[in-house]
């Protein structure tokens, strides 16, 4: 008889989905924190500080999250692994406090830029970096086939949990540390947008710390307000406040605040692209951007490519997800590097992407070099790129939706002569299929992005076009 291969749970960026419908479930949440709290003891036989081992949980502000905390934890401390809560705190402060404290591993809990209604499982090493595939793979391997069912810690070998109270200062004391000890951002005007995120408290503790005024939006989380109408998937409130206040720059987070997109003092959106190469060439100016070299998806526009080229610097392309990225830097030796989404990884500083940091290095270079936002923005320019998002019923493989590889490839041929390109996949975190085409002539653009989504709407769409 032919086993059934193990369902796969862990996606582009651990696990996803609706909260309380499989695998986000409370029942999958305890066998992960069991499978958990088995491989990270395994990988260190030896405690850190010689007592137990432990393990970090925070998360964001939704209100499932509550469920799966008391779950993930519940199967981590039946295993012999003690817990340690920081609470509500943004992804990269997961990763910083999961360090600072030694422990053996961290927990975030949260679907980021997704519903409130979704929610989702992280996982990072000892080291604050996201775990390796092999790693995930054994503990997803756990989950299903009962190997560790037998171990069952009894007595006072069950593991403690206790709460960390000073995890977010921890976080606030690490980003302000980001930027050079006598700046301050006195003077600068901010808004920014919280998203009714896991930054509610931190951003604007730090900002206001470092001497700006501060307008702030969306920190006040009820359970089913992230990202909804806010933060950086709805950067428009963001733009308005600014021109309402003559802000010198918005700032707006996604619910796990690993992601940052800014605002200049016009009202223009600036995207993870304008952000990598205005750090970039500052970076490269002061000698330290490593192998003058930025790393990049391929989502991110060809604009970026050429403005290095023209410096002497290149770009290095990963496929999609802040991971795929921080790989590759650890893998080549690069500092620097993000997403068009607005991830962005300071290697000097962060382990992964970093909302706030970001934001901090943009706010450090307009205020050392006294030029408004608008301007350094102005450093490069871009190609005419388009986007589309279409909601999809099935990730129907793409060479079985009829004609639409024939489409891309006709797309292909006609905006490749300037340059352009057509990418076309599907959402790891969502479901989604996402389609960019890039090129220089817009009206083309248009014209091909409506062909395709049209036919992929047409035949697994959610909705017909």
């Amino acid at each position: 008889m032919t086993m059934k291969p193990n369902p796969k749970i862990f996606g582009t960026d651990g696990v996803r989905g609706t909260a309380n419908v499989e695998p986000v479930t409370a029942e999958t949440a305890l066998r992960l924190g069991r499978s958990a709290g088995h491989v990270f003891k395994k990988l260190e036989s030896q405690a850190r500080g010689h007592a137990r081992h432990k393990i970090v949980i925070g998360k964001d502000t939704r209100l499932s999250g509550y469920m799966l905390e008391n779950a993930i934890s519940s199967g981590v401390l039946s295993m012999g692994v003690d817990v340690l809560f920081i609470g509500p705190l943004p992804t990269p402060g997961v990763a910083y406090v999961t360090r600072s404290l030694r422990a053996d591993a961290g927990i975030v809990i949260t679907a980021s830029h997704n519903p409130y209604d979704d929610n989702g499982i992280k996982f990072f090493g000892p080291d604050g970096y996201k775990l390796a595939d092999t790693i995930e793979a054994e503990i997803e391997q756990l989950v299903f086939s009962g190997a560790i069912e037998s171990i069952r810690p009894t007595a006072d070998s069950i593991g403690k949990a206790v709460r960390i109270d000073d995890a977010l200062g921890r976080y606030i004391e690490f980003a302000k540390a980001s930027i050079p000890r006598g700046l301050t951002l006195e003077g600068l005007r901010v808004v920014l947008d919280c998203g009714h995120g896991a930054a509610y408290k931190s951003s604007p503790c730090v900002l206001r710390e470092l001497g700006a005024e501060v307008f702030v939006i969306g920190n006040q989380p009820d359970g089913t307000n992230i990202n909804k109408e806010c933060g950086s998937m709805c950067p428009e409130l963001m733009c308005q406040k600014v021109r309402e206040h003559r802000a010198d720059i918005g700032v707006a987070h996604d619910g796990d605040a690993d992601r940052v997109l800014l605002c200049d003092e016009k009202g223009n959106l600036i995207d993870g692209d304008d952000i990598m190469a205005i750090a970039a060439l500052d970076l490269l100016a002061e000698g330290n951007l490593a192998r003058k070299t930025v790393v990049a998806t391929v989502m991110s526009n060809a604009g970026l490519d050429a403005t290095m080229q023209k410096v002497g610097a290149r770009v290095v392309r990963t496929p999609v997800g802040d991971k795929h990225v921080i790989d590759e830097m650890l893998r080549s030796g690069y500092n620097f590097g993000g997403e068009q989404s607005g991830h962005l990884i300071f290697g000097e500083y962060s382990t992964t992407g970093d909302g706030l940091v970001a934001a901090l290095q943009i706010l450090r270079i307009m205020k050392t070099k006294q030029v408004p936002l608008s301007k350094l923005a102005a450093c490069w320019s871009r190609y005419p790129q388009r986007v589309t998002n279409i909601r999809v019923r099935e990730k129907k493989p793409f060479e079985q939706i009829s004609g639409v590889l024939d489409l891309v490839a006709q797309a292909e041929a006609a905006v490749k002569p300037d340059g352009g390109r057509v990418l076309l996949r599907y959402s790891g975190t969502e479901p989604k299929a996402r389609l960019l085409i890039e090129g220089r002539d817009s009206s083309m653009l248009d014209a091909w992005s409506k062909r395709i989504a049209d036919s992929i709407r047409a035949q697994v769409g959610i909705e017909a076009p």
